[in-house]
């Protein structure tokens, strides 16, 4: 009931009234009152005027189910959702939780991550009460092959959630990173638990950087925050909710054809490293080409130069690494 309530008195631009609180959720006076109650015990600033109502003036930085639920629309993706104070990682956690029977869906936010980790194992800082730390547990019926293409759909997920609560230009160095001017503001990490011919369940974690105000100085040059880069605070509910939106409209396109064929075109959209020189790291060594975009199955398409093997070849993100040749993009 505190989310529908939250929800009521959030699209309401004026006053909306107690009665109509009632009416609409079927509750009692006394039920809308402690709901109002607790509320504001929470931070929320409500005023309420008799023969008006109630009117919504402020709402606090909080990751709450109240928050997520009154902006979340979707069918199965956060349903339900777990708010952790606390966790080594919502990737662990997620695992754990799927292990013991949670279902398709079940969303994990936790306020502070205490071993937060991405890709090739490396370690992501993860601040208390200033980031997005959340991890999708999903138990998908596609091959265990096509279970990394999730790390794309997540990204594009991403950058359209910040697009959508910030207006910030959030685009996507392939192919997962969330990059505004420049600066990595997010990092997905998806691990898979499968037998050759199935998936027992994938998780998708997604770590964004939201209100931090400053960085280690090991990755200070590389890294900001969705605050840094607008100049205030954003509502981290705001963009869990977004990104969960986008993410389940994203991956009904992507079930069609159980590849990106159908969302090629609005991942390129978003792809930063499109038509730039890029530098390629694989086990055999390095060289050079231009990011041309990616084929069906996420991989990134580059035509090789300078090298007497010129043409266009496909490389897959668990193989190799990419980096821009004049910056990190």
């Amino acid at each position: 009931m505190k989310a529908r309530i939250l929800q009521l008195l959030r699209e309401q631009e004026g006053y909306v009234s107690g009665q109509d609180i009632c009416r609409k959720l079927s509750v009692s006076r006394t039920a809308v009152w402690k709901v109002i109650g607790q509320l504001k015990e929470e931070g929320y600033v409500i005023e309420a005027v008799q023969n008006k109502g109630y009117r919504l003036l402020e709402v606090p930085d909080l990751v709450t189910e109240g928050e997520v639920a009154s902006r979340l629309h979707t069918g199965w993706a956060g349903h339900p959702t777990v708010f952790l104070e606390r966790t080594d990682s919502t990737n662990n956690e997620a695992k754990r939780m799927a292990e013991a029977g949670a279902s398709h869906g079940t969303l994990v936010v936790a306020e502070n991550q205490e071993a937060g980790k991405g890709r090739r194992g490396r370690s992501w800082s993860s601040p208390e009460k200033s980031g997005i730390w959340m991890t999708l547990i999903m138990k998908p019926e596609f091959p265990p092959s096509q279970a990394s293409m999730l790390t794309l759909v997540a990204a594009m997920a991403v950058a359209e959630g910040v697009r959508s609560v910030t207006g910030l230009e959030a685009g996507i160095k392939w192919p997962n990173d969330i990059v505004v001017n420049g600066k990595k503001i997010c990092g997905i990490l998806t691990e898979m638990s499968a037998e050759p011919d199935y998936i027992n369940h994938v998780v998708v974690g997604i770590g964004i950087n939201a209100n931090m105000e400053e960085f280690p100085p090991d990755i200070r040059e590389k890294a900001t925050s969705l605050s840094l880069e607008l100049g205030e605070k954003v509502s981290r509910a705001a963009v869990i909710a977004e990104v969960w939106n986008a993410f389940e409209l994203y991956y009904d396109k992507f079930l069609e054809n159980a590849d990106l064929s159908s969302l090629r075109e609005k991942y390129e959209a978003h792809l930063l490293n499109r038509g730039k020189e890029v530098c390629v790291l694989d086990p055999k060594g390095e060289w050079r080409g231009v990011a041309r975009g990616i084929d069906r199955n996420g991989r990134l398409l580059i035509e090789q130069t300078g090298s007497g093997d010129e043409g266009l070849r496909a490389v897959d993100s668990g193989e190799v690494s990419v980096r821009g040749v004049y910056g990190y993009v």
